[in-house]
């Protein structure tokens, strides 16, 4: 196989714009220690949703696809290498060990002779080595997005996939015109914590499994989230995109929905993932006692799951809904400040092993800027911004980006303003903090 980083900038023909709406994708990592048996790689990562997969090693078989003579159909994607890896031989680190495993792939494609199009659309949590081949001290991981298309006009194309929307101006059409490989990150070795950053998760999964097979060396059975000999309908993408479409010149317009998916379920027991988003409150004046408004915002696993606002008198249901993970509550309790929130998601349903997660989640007025403005001829910045609670305004102080301090910002009532002189340059951005916990952030207009 190639080195790692030839394979990368090899790729990097088109560049991508992506399009869709930032998502947290993979949740954990094993910490460690590595050992051997995983060619001292970590052994599993954990997504968003609360499924978590082993570097996926297993020779288990698919009981529904039929192998052939030195073409056993594996449920993990373990890819001969002559004279690196041989797949009929135990697999030992370094001497007989992949230099390509995966923790989970997900392929799919779309040809349509007629009109010239040959895509084919690619992604994984994988493991490697920096130079090529199994050598410890040397892994990597990464989570990969590969597009490749052979188009037969020039144009833009829109390509839509489980993990977003990436677009592609062509002037040069033809094989692989269309030729991208986005792989975050690859670090330094034995640095697994990368590939949280990428574009890759929650984990797609055959809406047929999971899938139970036997592993041959342990006599022990395993589950696999798919299974990579076959083309199957998935749910999982965080966008509700379980799919790949084409969009192009002429109406182009091409989708598939059937993936190859690889990933083996661990055992290991995770506690169910949760990341706190925002918890905001407001208060306006009534005939006889402030309206009052909390509204909480989290990322947890979807239904089954569950997610409750527990600190609340009676306990509060978050509501999610389209499966992807966001939850929302609303409640018109008027708070006492300062006041911290105990939010709980418990995903035991889908995954028995899961254990409850409790997060504590300030609670925080809701800070607005609605004028951030430098005039380059008085040298003066002046700042409008608003706080969401309007019966007892708290104090709001503007920094610069930097978090040098500029100011405070005075008014009677929920809208107060600062304009003061700075010099010699103005602040690139400005951030304005409530005393109740609120803050905004904005770019600083420049004017004449």
């Amino acid at each position: 196989m190639h080195p790692l980083l030839s394979k990368t900038a090899a790729a990097l023909v088109v560049s991508a714009l992506a399009q869709g709406v930032a998502q947290a994708a993979l949740f954990a990592v094993d910490p460690g220690p590595y050992l051997p048996g995983n060619g001292g790689f970590a052994a599993w990562y954990q997504d968003t949703h609360g499924r978590t997969l082993d570097l996926c090693l297993s020779k288990a078989v698919s009981s529904r696809v039929p192998g052939a003579p030195g073409a056993p159909t594996y449920m993990c994607s373990l890819l001969p290498t002559p004279g690196v890896f041989d797949d009929a031989q135990p697999i030992v680190f370094p001497s007989n060990f992949p230099d390509e495993a995966f923790w989970f792939t997900a392929d799919t494609a779309i040809v349509d002779a007629a009109r010239g199009i040959n895509l084919s659309f690619g992604t994984a949590i994988e493991a490697a080595f920096a130079a090529g081949d199994p050598m410890e001290g040397d892994q990597v991981s990464f989570a990969r997005v590969r597009i490749r298309v052979d188009v037969p006009l020039a144009g833009t194309y829109v390509i839509t996939h489980p993990y977003g929307v990436d677009v592609f101006n062509i002037d040069t059409p033809g094989r692989r015109a269309i030729n991208m490989t986005r792989d975050i990150g690859i670090g330094s070795p034995k640095t697994y914590d990368g590939a949280l950053k990428g574009d890759v998760g929650p984990f797609l999964r055959s809406v047929n499994g999971p899938y139970s097979e036997t592993n041959p060396l342990t006599g022990s059975a395993e589950q696999f989230v798919g299974d990579p000999n076959l083309t199957e309908a998935v749910t999982g993408s965080p966008f509700n995109t379980n799919f790949v479409r084409i969009e192009g010149p002429n109406g182009l317009d091409l989708r598939t929905t059937l993936f190859s998916i690889s990933g083996k379920l661990s055992t290991v027991v995770r506690p169910t993932p949760m990341i706190a988003q925002r918890s905001t409150y407001s208060r306006t004046a009534g005939e006889s006692a402030p309206v009052a408004q909390q509204d909480v915002f989290v990322m947890a696993p979807p239904p089954p799951a569950s997610v409750t606002l527990s600190s609340s008198t009676p306990v509060l249901n978050l509501s999610e809904a389209d499966t992807t993970g966001n939850w929302y509550a609303q409640s018109s309790a008027n708070p006492t400040l300062p006041t911290t929130l105990q939010v709980t998601a418990d995903n035991h349903l889908a995954i028995p092993s899961s254990t409850p997660t409790t997060l504590p989640m300030a609670l925080t007025d809701l800070v607005v800027i609605q004028r951030a403005e430098y005039s380059l001829s008085s040298g003066q910045l002046t700042l409008v911004a608003s706080t969401s609670d309007e019966t007892s305004p708290p104090v709001l102080t503007a920094t610069s980006g930097s978090g040098a301090a500029i100011g405070a910002l005075s008014g009677e009532g929920a809208v107060k303003t600062l304009a003061t002189g700075i010099s010699p340059i103005p602040p690139s951005r400005v951030r304005v903090t409530s005393s109740n916990g609120g803050s905004d952030t904005e770019e600083v207009v420049i004017v004449q």
